[in-house]
C-alpha cells in the first residue's frame, strides 16, 4: 500500500511541476505578446504621426525626379541618399561603387497607323535598351502575334514586317504581379526573336491591366543576336494597341502600315552606387538584417511608386528604429540599390561582396511594390521559419495585415537568398500597381501619405520582430 501511495504521490508531483512550467511557459509567450503588441503599436504611431518617409519621397520625386542608372538625376539621387542617412546618426554610411549601364531616350518616340484614308497617331515609348530606328523612322507592314512561339512558327513570313506582340495580361488573375510575370516575356525578348527572322521592327502592347493612353517602357534584351538582328523595339499603350489590332482585322483589309521613330542610345557603363546605411547590432552584430529598395528609376515620370516608394520606407525603418530607442541586436542595415531596372547591378554587386566579405545575412526585406495599402508579406524561407512568422500574425490583425504567403522577396535581395535565410517582401495593395508602372504618371501625385506610412510601419514592425526572436 506505502509502495502504492507513493508511486501515485510521484506522478502527482511531476504532474504538478508538468502543469506548472506549462503555465509558466504560457505566461511568457502572453507577457512577450503584450510587450511586442506595445512596441508594434509604437511603431505603427510613430510611422502615421511624425513619419518623415513622404517628405523624403516628395524631395526625392519632385527635386531630383527620373533617375535612370547612369544619368545626372541618379547622381543627384546617391548624394541625396547619402545625406539623408547620415542626418539619422547611423552608426555607419557608405557608398558601395557599382558600374551600371547607361542608355538614354534621346527624343520623344512618334508613331501612327498610316492608311488610304488618313493617319492615327500612336502613344508610343522605347523600351530601355533598344537600337534607335534610322534617322527617318521605320514604314512597315505589321503582322500581329499572341507569342514569341508564334513568329517562331511564322519565321520568314516575319522578314520586313513590324512583329505587334498584342497578348493581354490576363484579367482573371487576382494577383495583378502573376498577371504581368504571365506577358511580360513578349517586352523582354520580342525584339530577339522577330530579329532572328529578319523583322525591322517590334512593338509590344504595354503591361497593364487598363485601358488607357499611356506607353510602359521596361528593359527588354537582344540576347546573343549579332548587331544585324537587333532592331528597334517599342511599347505603345493599350488603347492603341486596342485600336492597330481593329485595323489589323476589318474583312474589308483596309491598307495598314506601321510607322514609328526613336533615337534612343546605349552609351559606354557609368558609375553609380548602392547606398548604405547601418545600426550595429547590441549581442548578435554579425547577424545582418537588410532594409531596402532600388534608388533609380525609368526616365518617363518620376518613379514615386517604382520604387521611390520603397526607398523612403526602408529608410524610415532605421528612423523609427532610432526615434523610439529601439536598439537593435542584430545588425540593420538600409540598402538603396542602384541599377534594378535595366541590369540588378546593384543588387548583385552587394550579394558579391556580401559574400566576398563572408557577411551572414539572416534576413532581407524588399519593398518594390508600390506606395499602396500594405496587405502582408511573401516569405521564401525554411518551414521552421515559415512556421515562426504564421505564429506572429495576430500581432498584425489590428493592421489590417493579413498575407502572411509562401513566396517573396524581391529582385535586388534575390541573390542573398539561402537555405537557411528568410527573404520577403512587403505586399500592398496592388490592384492599381500596374496603372503607373514604368509609365509618365508614376508621380508622386499618385502617392497616398497614409498608405506609404503604413507599410513604413509594416516593415518596422516585421523587422523588430526577426530582430527580438530571430531566425529558425
Amino acid at each position: 500500500m506505502k509502495k502504492i501511495f507513493s508511486i501515485t504521490l510521484c506522478c502527482t508531483v511531476l504532474q504538478f511541476f508538468s502543469c506548472a512550467e506549462a503555465v509558466s511557459q504560457q505566461t511568457a509567450i502572453q507577457t512577450n505578446d503584450k510587450k511586442d503588441s506595445i512596441q508594434i503599436k509604437n511603431i505603427f504611431t510613430k510611422s502615421l504621426t511624425e513619419g518623415k518617409s513622404y517628405d523624403w519621397l516628395n524631395y526625392l520625386s519632385n527635386r531630383i525626379g527620373a533617375r535612370l542608372a547612369g544619368s545626372e538625376g541618379d547622381k543627384k539621387a546617391v548624394a541625396w541618399g547619402k545625406k539623408e542617412l547620415e542626418k539619422l546618426g547611423l552608426d555607419s554610411v557608405w557608398l558601395q561603387p557599382v558600374t551600371v549601364p547607361h542608355w538614354e531616350r534621346g527624343e520623344k518616340e512618334v508613331a501612327r497607323i498610316e492608311t488610304q484614308f488618313g493617319n492615327f497617331n500612336l502613344a508610343i515609348c522605347a523600351l530601355g535598351g533598344s537600337i534607335a530606328t534610322p534617322e527617318g523612322g521605320i514604314t512597315a507592314e505589321v503582322i500581329e502575334v499572341q507569342s514569341l512561339k508564334e513568329v517562331e512558327e511564322l519565321g520568314a513570313k516575319v522578314k520586313g514586317k513590324i512583329v505587334f506582340y498584342n497578348r493581354p495580361m490576363p484579367a482573371d488573375k487576382i494577383e495583378t504581379f502573376k498577371a504581368y510575370g504571365a506577358s511580360v516575356d513578349q517586352r523582354y525578348s520580342g525584339a530577339r526573336v522577330a530579329g532572328k527572322y529578319g523583322a525591322v521592327g517590334a512593338i509590344v502592347r504595354s503591361m497593364n491591366l487598363s485601358i488607357d493612353n499611356y506607353p510602359h517602357t521596361g528593359t527588354m534584351s537582344y540576347g546573343d543576336n549579332p548587331d544585324h538582328m537587333k532592331i528597334p523595339t517599342a511599347a505603345i499603350s493599350t488603347r492603341g494597341a486596342e485600336t492597330l489590332s481593329k485595323f489589323l482585322q476589318r474583312e474589308d483589309k483596309i491598307k495598314t502600315k506601321l510607322f514609328f521613330k526613336q533615337s534612343c542610345k546605349t552609351l559606354p557603363d557609368a558609375q553609380s552606387y548602392n547606398v548604405i546605411g547601418e545600426l550595429k547590432g547590441s549581442e548578435f552584430p554579425n547577424e545582418i538584417m537588410v532594409v531596402g529598395g532600388h534608388l533609380d528609376s525609368w526616365d518617363l515620370g518620376d518613379g514615386s511608386h517604382d520604387d521611390g516608394a520603397g526607398i523612403v520606407q526602408s529608410m524610415e525603418v532605421l528612423r523609427l528604429f532610432k526615434e523610439l530607442k529601439i536598439k537593435p541586436k542584430r545588425t540593420l542595415r538600409v540598402v538603396l540599390f542602384a541599377n534594378e531596372e535595366n541590369g540588378l547591378a546593384g543588387g548583385n554587386e552587394y550579394a558579391r561582396l556580401a559574400k566576398e566579405n563572408k557577411e551572414k545575412h539572416i534576413v532581407a526585406l524588399e519593398s518594390d511594390a508600390g506606395g499602396f495599402t500594405p496587405r502582408g508579406f511573401g516569405f521564401s524561407c525554411n518551414d521552421e521559419n515559415y512556421e515562426q512568422v504564421q505564429g506572429w500574425k495576430s500581432l498584425f490583425k489590428p493592421y489590417n495585415l493579413h498575407i502572411f504567403a509562401r513566396g517573396g522577396g524581391g529582385a535586388d535581395i534575390g541573390p542573398l537568398k539561402k537555405d537557411d535565410n528568410v527573404i520577403l517582401g512587403l505586399r500592398p495593395d496592388s490592384q492599381r500597381y500596374f496603372d503607373y508602372h514604368h509609365t509618365s504618371i508614376d508621380t508622386f501625385d499618385k502617392i497616398n501619405k497614409r498608405e506609404l506610412e503604413l507599410g513604413a510601419a509594416s516593415m518596422a514592425a516585421i523587422i523588430y520582430l526577426f530582430d527580438t526572436y530571430g531566425i529558425k
